[in-house]
């Protein structure tokens, strides 16, 4: 049996509990360093989850037994610090989303070509046991031909219930850069690569108040659009409309149909791992429920998967690929709400294989 891949991961804020309380139950990985740039965080997180080492994001990048670096920093920072884990002959995966424009994006995936080393990207939840399921239902053809999609993220804000929202609403965040990932993902999975996009955008005020946690009462300013409205176009010949909102005081979450000429599939929340499908098929006056199959480990799970692919020599799934499509799709987006027009896509990318419903996290590969 091969050795667990050891891990780094960079930045200890409040998405590294999901990933830390997976990483360090799935056997065929080790999490040795928790990195981050208050060192008494990263030593806090190191000792809840009983990882041997903490300290900075450098130390991290030395320590000889890390192969892979899990960046979880924050959106600003992603291209620096997956830079420099490159640079260090480390793979990496990043927290979405890849970074902030193409150029950075471009580089980091020129960078890695160079050394030899991998780059993967959130979101996993592409990998969970809901679209997966989804995935191989529309390859059955039992909604026909997928013809569109439609969905819809709205609600208040994170500030409502985020003790530090800010960087949630500055450049490289809002609804779309922070949660859009999750459903254009989902639909880049489904339907393959978009050719163009077009969108409007708004952002109704300046600033905002944080709620929740020690420091409610506090206002922060507002960098970006906190609505945007979507219609994109597939290569492949669909078409979808997409909503994403932190202007709503009525919270709608995970709303993803996909419309086929024979039925149509709803599929679950795009920011989760699991769940199950709905079904309506034409002529039937109610939903049917498809059960999901597969793993809803959770976060992480696009690393382990990527690990795997890395010791037996295959693609991981969650590519950088696809994280550099989307992103495309992202910048085209906000440069449409400006200029008020359709926007070329021009990247794209090859589908992988469909995780086997089979494939469990806890079980060692030898």
């Amino acid at each position: 049996m091969s050795e667990p891949v050891g891990i780094a991961v960079i930045g200890c804020g409040n998405i590294s509990n999901q990933y830390l309380k997976n990483l360090t139950r799935f056997p065929d990985v080790k999490v040795l360093f928790c990195a981050d740039i208050d060192i008494e965080r990263a030593k806090s997180q190191a000792s809840a989850y009983d990882v041997p080492e903490s300290g900075g994001v450098q130390q991290a990048l030395d320590h000889p037994g890390v192969e892979l670096a899990v960046n979880l920093t924050i959106p600003v920072a992603h291209a620096e610090v997956a830079t420099a884990a490159i640079d260090a002959g480390k793979h990496v995966w990043n927290e979405k989303p890849l970074a902030l424009d193409m150029d950075a994006a471009r580089a980091l995936l020129i960078a890695a070509k160079e050394k030899g080393v991998r780059v993967g990207c959130a979101p996993d939840t592409v990998l969970g046991a809901g679209l997966q399921s989804a995935r191989r239902l529309i390859a059955s053809g039992t909604i026909g031909t997928p013809l569109t999609a439609l969905t819809l993220l709205q609600g208040p804000g994170p500030q409502a219930w985020h003790p530090d929202p800010e960087f949630l609403f500055a450049v490289g965040a809002g609804p779309l850069f922070d949660l859009g990932p999750y459903y254009l993902s989902t639909l880049a999975t489904l339907f393959g690569p978009a050719n163009r996009v077009a969108a409007v955008g708004r952002k109704p005020s300046a600033t905002r108040v944080i709620v929740a946690g020690p420091r409610a009462g506090t206002e922060f300013a507002v960098d970006v659009p906190t609505y945007v409205s979507v219609l994109a176009e597939y290569a492949s010949g669909q078409a979808a409309s997409l909503l994403f909102s932190w202007d709503s005081p009525l919270s709608r979450y995970g709303f993803v149909e996909i419309t086929g000429s024979e039925a149509t599939l709803a599929v679950p929340d795009p920011n989760g791992f699991g769940g199950d499908l709905r079904l309506r098929r034409v002529g039937d006056q109610d939903w049917t429920v498809v059960p999901s199959r597969g793993a809803t480990a959770g976060r992480g799970m696009g690393v382990l998967d990527m690990v795997r692919g890395i010791r037996r020599g295959e693609p991981h799934r969650a590519s950088a690929e696809i994280a550099l499509h989307v992103l495309e799709m992202m910048v085209a987006i906000e440069r449409s709400a400006t200029a008020a027009s359709f926007e070329p896509v021009a990247s794209s990318f090859d589908a992988p294989e469909p995780l086997d419903a089979e494939w469990d996290p806890y079980v060692a590969w030898t």
